[in-house]
């Protein structure tokens, strides 16, 4: 892999668990996919996956910022997904999909982790060439 970008962000759960007591429904919205909603609502504790799936768009939007007009990809434009056996990845829509197709196929490897007080990604953007 020819690394384009490394990108790492950590993400406070307290502070998820504060926005979402204040405004769930517009921030789930505003920040994740309909699947993605579907998904952290099911879970015990929202807040820690909700706090992960930031940090993994977050982590991904820095090692995306070496293409041009990378600062234009917005939240739906990444989308959290996960292997059966729980390993995560990102699938690209909009104007990161748009980068994809002209400078990749993009290659991203995304590990995820939390904590009872934090959530953590980082994410390696390549290309096979």
């Amino acid at each position: 892999m020819n690394v384009i970008g490394v990108g790492i962000d950590l993400v406070d759960i307290h502070r998820v668990v504060e926005m979402l007591d204040r405004r769930e429904e517009q921030a789930l919205t505003k920040l994740l996919t309909p699947a993605e909603r579907e998904f952290v609502l099911a879970q015990p504790v929202p807040a820690r996956h909700v706090a992960a799936r930031i940090a993994a768009k977050e982590a991904v939007y820095k090692a995306l910022q070496a293409l041009p007009d990378a600062r234009a990809i917005a939240w739906h434009d990444m989308e959290v997904l996960r292997s059966e056996h729980g390993r995560p990845s990102i699938k690209l829509h909009g104007v990161a999909e748009r980068l994809d197709k002209q400078h990749g196929p993009l290659l991203i490897e995304l590990s995820l982790s939390h904590s009872e007080m934090t959530a953590g990604a980082v994410a390696v953007v390549g290309t096979a060439r």
